[in-house]
């Protein structure tokens, strides 16, 4: 099926592409609103935005590729990434990436069986003075406990789909 942006998403793309230079500048931003739409970077919306901009499918496919903020693959409803680098390790980061595996039932790369998380590791959240933290989403959570986090993950559990 191909893909195609609604009408909303559509003036949002007019609109960033009206502040750049050139089409080729608005390409994360533009693939940031597709994302945001549909959940993931798929190849048909690799396509689209490659007509879009007037660029190769292989400069597109260059940045998703680059960037981990893009998901080649279809997500849960929300996104966990828990930050492992040294100054989040050393304060407990790998008790709460077990502790979301076993909360969760997944692995750090895989979503849970419900559909609501995707787990997934980060090299550095850039918030290694509050360690250890996730990011859930666009949200940070730091200085986190297993208490906090359980907390945490029961008000993502209990939104309404």
């Amino acid at each position: 099926m191909a893909f195609a942006l609604t009408p909303e998403r559509e003036r949002e793309v007019e609109e960033l592409l009206s502040h750049y230079p050139n089409r080729r500048a608005a390409l994360i931003p533009v693939l940031w609103v597709c994302q945001r739409q549909h959940g993931w970077i798929s190849p048909e919306v690799i396509d689209w935005v490659a007509r879009r901009l007037e660029l190769s499918t292989a400069v597109v496919k260059g940045v998703v590729t680059f960037y981990t903020m893009f998901f080649e693959e279809p997500v849960g409803e929300h996104v966990i990434w828990v930050c492992r680098t040294l100054s989040c390790d050393l304060r407990g980061a790998k008790a709460i990436q077990e502790h979301l595996e076993e909360k969760l039932g997944c692995k750090a790369g895989h979503t849970s069986k419900d559909g609501k998380f995707t787990l997934l590791k980060a090299e550095c959240l850039a918030a290694c003075g509050q360690a250890p933290m996730v990011q859930i989403d666009d949200d940070y959570f730091e200085n986190l406990t297993l208490a906090k986090l359980d907390g945490i993950i029961e008000r993502f559990r209990g939104e309404a789909s």
